[in-house]
């Protein structure tokens, strides 16, 4: 590693290299922070152009992650990597080889065809738009249009998780419950299938608002207390019978587990 400073990871596309990114920094953040940083080299049009953002970008060590839909371009990879001292992974093509091989259909070699042809693609959009727009109980009137309904207490990761989902493609409203605060009458009139109740544990909630209030540097009376706490989860719980929704517990779990139990019931 050089002495001043992170290796670069450079991310090598003919199209924009947002696929090789999130595997560069799912990859880097098994190491300890600063040791790498990600650089972008997108829209790699032909050999020529490769061949000297190479020449331009390749130190004493060089790592390379690249997405070519292009087969062209792979092979000239795959050249340069052979001439060099350098660190080189092609993310897409034996993937795209394997496909090709198993349907027996040869690849169109387009470059950005997932943004082109994938539907869901916009129905991500448009699923985000709503969560932005239902957070925090807001425009309660609709939470009818959502496919899945958010209820907790705060800090139990309402919002994290229906941003998550509705990047999944979900149409996600979120209701926050408050000790003697009668939520929305909508949330009585939705199926119960749709709903889903967020729990955790009272030492570890009053822990998270307690650090929250720090990092914010505000005070209020009571909600961090854990008796208090108790006290709002019970009625919460007291809630979600009542509307006969699926509870899921949040305590000492990702996002994304959370969210895979969510999609496994809208699954069934």
């Amino acid at each position: 590693m050089p002495e001043h400073g992170a290796l670069t990871v450079h991310i090598v596309s003919d199209s924009v290299g947002e696929t090789a990114d999130m595997v560069a920094r799912a990859a880097i953040s098994q190491f300890e922070p600063g040791k790498f940083k990600i650089e972008r080299l997108p829209k790699v049009s032909s050999a020529v152009q490769l061949r000297d953002l190479v020449d331009a970008h390749c130190g004493p060590t060089c790592i390379f992650l690249y997405t070519f839909a292009d087969h062209e371009l792979r092979l000239e990879m795959g050249r340069i990597a052979e001439e060099r001292d350098a660190h080189v992974v092609d993310l897409l093509g034996p993937v795209i080889d394997a496909l090709s091989s198993a349907s027996h259909k040869p690849p169109s070699g387009e470059a950005g065809a997932v943004r082109r042809t994938d539907r869901g693609y916009y129905q991500r959009i448009e699923a985000l738009e709503f969560a932005v727009n239902h957070d925090d109980g807001r425009h309660p009137e609709n939470i009818g249009e959502a496919e899945v309904i958010l209820v907790g207490v705060s800090r139990t990761s309402k919002t994290p998780l229906a941003m998550y989902l509705a990047f999944k493609g979900f149409k996600v409203a979120n209701v926050p419950l408050a000790l003697g605060v009668e939520p929305p009458k909508e949330l009585f009139e939705v199926e119960s299938k749709k709903v889903f109740g967020l729990i955790t544990d009272v030492e570890l909630l009053s822990s998270i608002r307690s650090q929250r209030m720090r990092e914010l540097g505000t005070y209020a009376r009571h909600y961090a207390d854990p008796e208090w706490v108790d006290r709002e989860l019970e009625e919460s719980r007291q809630l979600m019978r009542k509307i006969g929704c699926i509870v899921i517990h949040t305590d000492d779990r990702a996002v994304e587990e959370a969210a895979q139990e969510i999609i496994r019931y809208l699954d069934r």
